[in-house]
Parts: structure tokens; sequence; C-alpha cells
């Protein structure tokens, strides 16, 4: 079971001509439980919001260069281990910071609880996929920040939690065979008994729709395999912390 609070915030920063076709989604979220009435400090809860659920591809076709804000298409030529000439075609973020070293940063936000440790999820409308993707909070690099100073800001921004940085890890590159994409998450921890984090607000752009909820590390991994099953799509970088933690198990580590 799914535990905590849920807010409805934002987190889809798509140019609007963006759309997709119809496809159906579960009619409510999966059901969230309210922390006990003992526990110790409370977590607000708050009723169950369905607007990413309404979200849809209406239209797609083929973006010009000149129309393309966010990324741009790029021709690699290159020789491979035989000395022979090839090219690759891949893609490129326009909005890495000017001598920066990564696009952006992804959040493992865990939340110290007396009842256990629960990791922060979020669940945003993605258009490439046209499905509703469970996520780990996560944002770009602005000019300027580190990655620990953004990942502290996105989590504000993006739950309202303030957290304090444990560890960061090397570059991470989403998907090399396609772009240069890349990243690190940063682990962050959130003590609930402090006054900045009895009543979280998100501090959202215009047109960002996220929700957020928590989930047991205890049973993450079953929880990822349910929600699947229900229709979401599985962040990779939620799937791997959750089968790492499952491995562990196995393993005994």
């Amino acid at each position: 079971m799914i535990s905590g609070w849920e807010v409805t915030t934002a987190g889809w920063r798509a140019p609007a001509s963006h759309g997709d076709t119809d496809r159906s989604y579960p009619a409510i979220p999966p059901k969230l439980r309210r922390l006990s009435s003992n526990s110790k400090p409370k977590i607000p809860y708050v009723s169950i919001n369905t607007s990413t659920m309404s979200a849809k591809v209406t239209a797609t076709g083929p973006l010009g260069e000149g129309e393309a804000r966010w990324i741009k298409l790029i021709k690699i030529n290159y020789d491979d281990q035989n000395g022979n000439s090839r090219t690759w075609e891949s893609a490129e973020r326009r909005t890495r910071p000017k001598n920066g070293e990564i696009d952006g940063v992804g959040i493992v936000a865990i939340l110290e609880k007396p009842t256990g440790p629960e990791i922060i999820l979020q669940k945003q409308y993605r258009p490439p996929i046209d499905k509703i993707c469970i996520e780990v909070p996560a944002g770009l690099v602005d000019e300027g920040e580190t990655a620990e100073q953004a990942a502290v800001r996105e989590l504000k921004e993006e739950t309202g939690y303030v957290g304090k940085v444990s560890e960061t890890t090397p570059i991470m590159f989403n998907d090399p065979g396609f772009c240069n994409t890349n990243l690190r998450m940063v682990h962050v921890t959130i003590d609930t008994s402090l006054p900045e984090n009895q009543n979280p607000k998100a501090e959202l752009e215009e047109g960002e729709f996220i929700e957020v909820f928590t989930v047991p590390l205890s049973n993450f991994w079953a929880e990822c395999i349910r929600l699947e099953k229900e229709g979401y799509a599985i962040d990779a970088r939620v799937g791997t912390i959750a089968e790492g933690i499952e491995l562990a198990k196995k393993f005994k580590l």
C-alpha cells in the first residue's frame, strides 16, 4: 500500500504545440493511506486530485529545427575501432549551462519516519510515451548552480519539503545510444520534525502538474510492479533504485 500524502503540483514543461492520442488511464490514482493518528511527526494528507489523468496526445508530427526550443538533432562523424568512418544520429538538450557538465539532477528524497524510511515519488504525464510516469523529483540545473543546490531547490519547488544533501553520485547518462543527456542523482534526507516540513507547499510554475506520494523502502519493488500493472509507466531511475534494494535483500548484502 502506498502511504503518506499527495499534493497536486507540477513538472511538465512541454511546449504548447506538443500533443497526443487518446488512451485510457486508471480512474483515480492508487489509494493512499493516512498516517495513523499517533504517528509523530504528522504529515498533512491532501485529497486526491486526478488532473494528471485527463492529459492526452491530440496530434503528432515532424518538428522543424527552427521550432525546437528544448532539443536539437546532431549528426556525429566518427571512426570505429577498425578505423572505418561512420555516422551517428544523436540528440542534445539546448538547456545545459555554459561550461556545465550535467543537464540536471534526480533526487532520491527520503522521509525519516518512526515507521521506517519512505521515498518521495511523483506522477507526471509524459507526452512522448502518452502515459503517466512514476518518477523521482528532478529538474534541470540552472546557470551557476551545483548539483546539490539544484536538488534542494527542485525538491522545495516540486514537493514543498526542505531537505539536506547526504550524497551525490557520479555523472550518469540516461540513454547514451540515443543522446548525451546526463545527470547526477542527489540523495536528500528530510527531517519531518522540523517546522519548515510540517506543512509543505509546492512552488510550481504555470502549466506544471505533479501528484506526489511516498512509498516505504521496504515495499518499494512490489509497489513498482503493482503500479506498472495498473497502467503507469515506471521511470528507469525509479525502477533501478527499487530493484537495487530488492537485490540487496535477495543476496543479503
